[in-house]
């Protein structure tokens, strides 16, 4: 074997090596997996030509099955291109990987899609039992093959990786690791109802193009779960509600909750509580037994990126976490693909790859360009530092003097005010990294409020950076002090708490976590709203698309002694002595 076939086909480095490429590629399409009650699910399978058994990896999904494989060129879509594009589809659900790399490298790749999907039978179950269930099916198919050596492994991202976890809390013997970074865990809390508010725009725009496009055929959950004349009486109740009626498209679906792919939205909206229906589709870490490697980036905070740190903040098995540039991967992605290699290597081959030699938590630091390792989340070097909130717009460690006050603004369809926050110039290199808690005591006029909150790296010119957003409906308020920390509030969600107008409410609102290195010159800047700001460019798109308030109210935020509002920022680098009201510079004369 020359040099060329044993190195530089793989990727290596001193005293280990990944599996070279060195097979050809057999591929077979439409291979129907039965499932116990005679469904039928279609795969396709890319495998070594070779006669012999193989470890195997899983790709499980539910959009085109021709799209998750075709020959299409890794692509990501710029700003101008976005703003121009409109609805125009690019290659955002290409989540597969590419199959071929695998199977070059001795492993036998499934792409299979779920239930009720592309060329699948029956109906589509979106992350329900029945799916979890068939996935874990197709596992036990793809080891007693004649082409797999008995070990699987699951890869990719968003839902191909949400399924994983899904699936390891069953336990299938012949499931041995995943990789499943970019996934959120909690689908009420992560994705469709981001502090309790709902976040209808992804799930709307979702089903109106990538599930459409795969032919999804929706299990209406709800209408079974409740019967029909419960499930019809919930349908009016929630196109009772006026923040609802506000939105079109989502009038239009409930008025037409059996057509195409709507039955998938409507069971989302009828459940706007934590209840059983979200239960069954988060992760119970306590029932994973396999290892995983788990992440995502910084720029999708409003989809994926809390599933990763909760993730590695209780799992129990051996991990990874890897959180990159906040640019989502490009499509198909193939940005991981040695990275995966090596675990897989590691964990279905046996191979000494030494990946668990290296720190497992990888960050990628915002404004630095440079990465971070360490072994524990949130830093050990972590100083939670409260920046509190100032007339003026001053965002300060100083705490507040006697007799300050409050900042109010209109939040109403016509005029969606906001409160804006800054600190002075930054004098050191500062880097901010970790959870971040904001604690409002603040009123409304009204009886809720949907608290959008937006952190910002501001440059010395003024320019502002989105760094991570956070979000609390204000009726949602009540806390799980049994999960909760110091740093990182947890809601219950299970029930509405309506707000006695102009009374004073402490919130704790949980901000998700953020890396920036913020240069001299730099300040730190805070949007507290009742809405959305307009994006600025397309992966912000996943943190908007929250409901509004159709009503009319005046929402008044203290800082005072007796109502100290403040923002807690995880602090790991400089900002020893603190941000100078002076700047750090002394004053010029004419």
């Amino acid at each position: 074997m020359g040099f060329y076939d044993e190195y530089h086909a793989a990727m290596f480095g001193p005293g280990w090596k990944t599996s070279p490429r060195r097979f050809a590629v057999a591929v077979e399409e439409h291979v129907k997996i039965p499932l116990r009650d005679g469904v039928k699910l279609d795969a396709i399978v890319f495998r070594p030509q070779d006669a012999g058994r193989f470890p195997a990896i899983l790709g499980f999904h539910c959009y085109h099955p021709a799209a998750q494989v075709g020959p299409i060129k890794p692509t990501a879509i710029s700003t101008a291109e976005w703003r121009h594009r409109g609805q125009e589809r690019t290659n955002a659900s290409l989540e597969a990987g590419d199959p071929r790399f695998f199977a070059e490298r001795g492993y036998v790749h499934v792409i299979c899609n779920a239930r009720g999907t592309g060329d699948s039978e029956g109906l589509w179950h979106a992350f329900g039992p029945t799916e979890v269930e068939d996935c874990a099916e197709v596992i036990a198919w793809m080891a007693e093959q004649p082409w797999c050596d008995g070990n699987v492994g699951m890869f990719g991202v968003s839902y191909f990786a949400r399924i994983q976890y899904l699936v390891a809390q069953l336990q299938p013997p012949a499931l041995k690791s995943l990789f499943c970074p970019w996934a959120g865990t909690d689908y009420y809390r992560d994705t469709i109802y981001r502090g309790g508010i709902l976040s209808w725009k992804w799930p709307v725009g979702w089903s109106a193009t990538s599930l459409t496009y795969a032919r999804c055929r929706p299990y209406n959950h709800t209408r079974e779960g409740w019967g029909e004349a419960e499930w019809r009486r919930r349908i009016a109740e929630r196109l009772a509600d006026e923040d609802i009626q506000a939105v079109p498209e989502l009038v239009r679906i409930l008025r037409a909750p059996e057509e195409g792919v709507n039955p998938f939205v409507v069971d989302l909206l009828l459940h706007p509580t934590w209840d059983a229906f979200w239960e069954v589709r988060a992760v119970d870490y306590d029932r994973i037994q396999v290892p995983a490697y788990v992440g995502g980036d910084w720029g999708i905070y409003g989809h994926h990126l809390p599933g990763a740190f909760r993730s590695w903040e209780r799992l129990k098995t051996p991990k990874k976490l890897l959180v990159g540039p906040p640019y989502y991967l490009d499509r198909p992605l193939y940005q991981l693909h040695f990275e995966a290699l090596r675990w897989f290597d590691y964990w279905l081959k046996g191979r000494e790859t030494k990946i668990l030699q290296e720190e497992p938590i990888q960050l990628f630091l915002m404004g630095a360009g440079s990465w971070i390792q360490a072994q524990e989340w949130p830093l050990p070097q972590t100083r939670f530092t409260p920046f509190f909130l100032h007339e003026g717009g001053l965002l300060s460690e100083r705490e507040h003097w006697a007799y300050e006050g409050s900042d109010s603004f209109e939040d109403s369809p016509w005029m969606r005010g906001e409160l804006f926050y800054t600190t002075p110039p930054l004098v050191e290199e500062t880097d901010v990294v970790g959870p971040i808690l904001l604690k409002l005591y603040a009123a409304t006029t009204d009886t809720d409020i949907h608290w959008n909150i937006t952190l910002y790296a501001v440059d010395p010119a003024g320019q502002r950076r989105v760094l991570t957003k956070g979000w609390l409906k204000g009726s949602h308020r009540e806390m799980d002090l049994t999960q909760s920390q110091p740093w990182e509030p947890i809601y219950t969600h299970r029930r509405a708490e309506p707000l006695t107008p102009g009374a004073i409410y402490e919130y704790a609102i949980k901000v998700i976590p953020t890396a920036f290195r913020f240069a001299p010159g730099w300040r730190i800047g805070l949007r507290i709203s009742g809405a959305d700001a307009e994006p600025e460019n397309p992966q912000e798109l996943m943190g908007v698309g929250s409901l509004s308030r159709a009503g009319v109210s005046r929402v008044t935020v203290f800082h005072n002694p007796e109502y100290p509002s403040y923002l807690l920022l995880p602090i790991v680098a400089g900002n020893r002595v603190n941000t100078y009201f002076s700047g750090g510079q002394w004053p010029r004369r004419a």
